[in-house]
């Protein structure tokens, strides 16, 4: 039996012993597709993850939606607005829209919801995609007590005045990302940290949370009273919590998933000629996470030498086998209008060199480290060929650490490693969206790596509005990011390597991987 016969087997048995699982299941949903690991959170204010987003995204609608071929933003919560001449000030004039328990949804729900984000006290990770209202950073690092002076306001209950600090020509798209999503104060009042359980959830989107089921699955049913529930042809959707690629591969096989956004890294080769296959650009990065206040991870010349010792292209030939591109920058080579800086390269006796100067030479004295990653085959294979790399190149051992999702993301929120292993989906179409979250104190910044001139070429380009002048900001700023100082390693660009049958509907390829729940539909 070869190799792919034999994981084909072991699939099939891992797929078989899920599904023991779920036998209490009344029915299929109309639409069921592997989410990945348990969700970590529910709640928009404190969600980091793509698989969280995609399902409170279903649950919650923001002031804008995505358009699914192009995430274009459209009318969502806000059926019309206004913006100044000067760009700086938006007026949304909401639709008469209902919460699930009957409430209605007014611009005051915006102001306590953004609110909320921006308090210190809520720890949100993502508070910084508020930063660009006015005293928006101040109010979340704390130098700003009065939230009224946040450039959110109710003029009534369906007119909601956003101003900003400058004119930001992303920020519609930013409207619809899951930070920015309504929540209901009553039930969080109500029920505090436990608002998000399917007994108590108050939600405003196309579906409500009708069950969870811890490791096995989220169901959700049509909401009858959204406002365009006429154009949501799904009743049902099951999100299943699936994190083992290979049994996620094998329900969609036998048919009790629709869609998997992951084929085993053994597997790629075996479907990409299948029309239920689809893979296409996608503006995301696979890249690790260097602790710098970890000896000798502090020394840029060690973090430089590291990035250098790695072969991308090896990695992506032989391991990913998806259409994966090498990456040397941070920024994807697909980002519109944007050209980066060159980067490190593969060059081992450049990297030699510099873990000598450093005062490891031919690696003695290198203490072990460990590298963390998330539960999954293809970031263990990936960590295991960098493993081989370091040792051959740079004669340094690394140890490899396993951790489930939400272990892990605390793991590195608290900064307790030394190399982790993360990946980064663009939230909206612009370098920003790569290069802001790494500032000093950024949400996202898990490295605690800090640089003076790194934070204001960002702020600069923020304010910039020559996009010749913004775009050259963002180079210099990436420059010193990905060759100077390295606080990461970019390893490669995604591609979207998902599997959907024919009569999948309303879902289609884009550069973010981004599916709005409500446009899907399947033809039975």
């Amino acid at each position: 039996m070869d190799r792919s016969a034999y994981v084909i087997l072991f699939i099939f048995l891992a797929a078989s012993a899920y599904l023991m699982t779920l036998g209490h299941k009344v029915h299929r949903a109309d639409f069921a597709y592997i989410s990945g690991a348990e969700p970590e959170t529910l709640d928009p204010a404190l969600i980091t993850g793509a698989l969280e987003g995609r399902i409170a995204d279903a649950l919650f609608e923001g002031l804008t939606t995505y358009q699914p071929r192009d995430l274009s933003p459209q009318p969502g919560m806000a059926e019309r607005w206004e913006v100044s001449p000067d760009l700086r000030t938006y007026t949304f004039h909401l639709r008469n829209a209902r919460w699930s328990n009957g409430d209605p949804l007014t611009a005051h729900d915006f102001v306590y919801s953004w609110r909320r984000v921006l308090a210190p006290q809520t720890a949100s990770r993502y508070a910084y995609m508020l930063y660009y209202l006015r005293n928006g950073q101040a109010c979340n690092e704390g130098a700003l007590a009065d939230p009224e002076q946040i450039g959110v306001k109710a003029a009534d209950d369906r007119t909601l005045v956003v101003t900003l600090v400058h004119p930001t020509p992303y920020f519609l798209d930013i409207t619809g990302f899951s930070t920015l999503l309504p929540v209901n104060r009553r039930c969080i009042e109500a029920h505090g940290d436990h608002w998000t359980r399917v007994e108590n959830i108050v939600t405003n989107g196309a579906f409500l949370m009708k069950e969870w089921r811890l490791n096995q699955y989220i169901r959700m049913v049509k909401n009858p009273d959204y406002w365009d529930a006429a154009n949501v042809r799904l009743n049902t959707v099951d999100a299943l919590a699936v994190e083992n690629v290979n049994t996620a591969f094998n329900l969609y096989l036998t048919r009790a998933a629709d869609y998997t956004g992951n084929v085993p890294l053994p597997l790629r080769s075996l479907v990409q000629s299948r029309p239920d296959y689809h893979t296409g650009v996608y503006l995301a990065t696979y890249y690790y996470l260097l602790n710098v206040s970890r000896k000798p991870l502090g020394d840029p010349r060690v973090r430089k030498a590291l990035a250098m010792a790695i072969d991308k292209a090896q990695i992506c030939k032989y391991i990913t086998r998806g259409g994966e591109v090498p990456a040397q920058t941070f920024v994807p080579t697909g980002m519109p209008g944007y050209e980066g800086p060159k980067g490190l390269g593969f060059d081992v006796a450049a990297a030699k060199r510099l873990l000598a100067e450093a005062g490891f030479p031919d690696g003695k004295g290198f203490p072990r480290v460990q590298v963390l990653y998330n539960t999954s085959e293809s970031h263990r294979d990936v960590c295991e060929v960098v493993q081989q790399m370091w040792k051959e190149n740079l004669n340094i051992h690394v140890e490899l650490l396993n951790q489930e999702w939400k272990v892990y993301l605390d793991t590195t929120d608290r900064k307790e490693f030394d190399i982790a292993r993360a990946s980064w989906i663009g939230d909206y179409t612009d370098p920003n969206t790569f290069l802001d979250m790494w500032v000093t104190g950024g949400g996202n910044n898990r490295t605690g790596w800090s640089n003076v001139r790194y934070d204001d070429l960002i702020r600069r380009a923020g304010l910039e509005a020559d996009p010749k002048r913004r775009v050259a900001l963002f180079r210099e700023a990436e420059t010193i990011l990905v060759e100077q100082e390295m606080p990461i390693i970019p390893v490669y660009y995604f591609v979207t390597t998902e599997m959907y049958r024919p009569n999948v509907k309303g879902l289609y390829q884009n550069v973010r991987g981004m599916h709005p729940m409500k446009w899907i539909y399947v033809e039975r």
